[in-house]
């Protein structure tokens, strides 16, 4: 008797490809994401403490935090609506790539807020700027603020290229991903959608970090001195390649009296 379709040995094998052909594509999906936030996450420029207390002159750490928790929020939110408004275009693009330039646009933005956040409470992470980003870029995959006592410099880019932290970055991209798939709705709900969920996103993982950073903050006085500090992360062009879109500065300080 001939083996109808679906039974015998090919039957079984034709649904098993079946149903591991979509979860590979998407895991080699999730899997270019992952790659760019890791290959991102080091040249994203950083302010250190010294240039943040020179643009925003006389605030304390929560003030500067706020001011830049502010921004990184409607640096996100700008990115979700624009990936929004893409969708109401006659003949949008692909979305499967505009929602991935979302996620990673979006990172990046909040690894720069992650950084700068360390850099306010005084816990900056130790190590070359390399080692530095990974150990942001897990603080990001985590959703926590980094604890230098524990790290003790045993984040690399082949740890993060690897491993349990690989796994646990892949899933950060398929919750984005999931989270983020409102943005793509049609017309300007989508664009609406976009923003609200990358603002409420960003918002939630500054309080986090905050909240963390606030119970291993360290003084400014306690701090070395900033020419034995390492240096800051990223290398931009210009001095306005550092400020996140819509942050807010008070402005340059004024002089001391007897320098005007």
């Amino acid at each position: 008797m001939a083996p109808t379709a679906g039974s015998g040995p090919a039957g079984p094998k034709t649904g098993i490809l079946r149903r591991t052909r979509p979860d590979r594509r998407v895991r080699a999906a999730l899997e270019r994401v992952a790659d760019a936030i890791v290959q991102t996450a080091p040249r994203v420029p950083v302010r250190d403490l010294e240039t943040l207390r020179r643009q925003f002159p006389g605030l304390g750490p929560e003030e500067i935090a706020d001011r830049l928790v502010a921004g990184a929020v409607k640096g996100s939110a700008t990115v979700g609506a624009g990936i929004g408004a893409a969708a109401m275009m006659p003949a949008p693009p692909a979305m499967p790539a505009e929602l991935a330039a979302e996620i990673v646009g979006v990172a990046s933005i909040e690894l720069k807020l992650i950084a700068e956040l360390h850099e306010v409470y005084g816990v900056r992470a130790a190590g070359p700027a390399r080692q530095r980003a990974m150990a942001y870029l897990g603080a990001w995959t985590d959703e926590r603020g980094i604890d230098t006592a524990v790290l003790a410099g045993s984040v690399s880019f082949d740890a993060v290229l690897g491993g349990p932290m690989r796994r646990r970055l892949r899933q950060q991209v398929l919750r984005r991903t999931v989270r983020n798939l409102p943005s793509l709705t049609p017309f300007l709900m989508g664009a609406a959608a976009g923003a609200l969920m990358n603002r409420r996103d960003t918002g939630k993982l500054a309080a986090r970090i905050r909240d963390d950073l606030r119970a291993r903050q360290v003084a400014w006085d306690a701090l070395p001195p900033a020419d034995e500090a390492p240096p800051a992360l990223g290398k931009p062009s210009a001095p306005g390649e550092l400020a996140t879109p819509g942050e807010t500065s008070p402005g340059p300080a004024a002089p001391p009296p007897g320098e005007r």
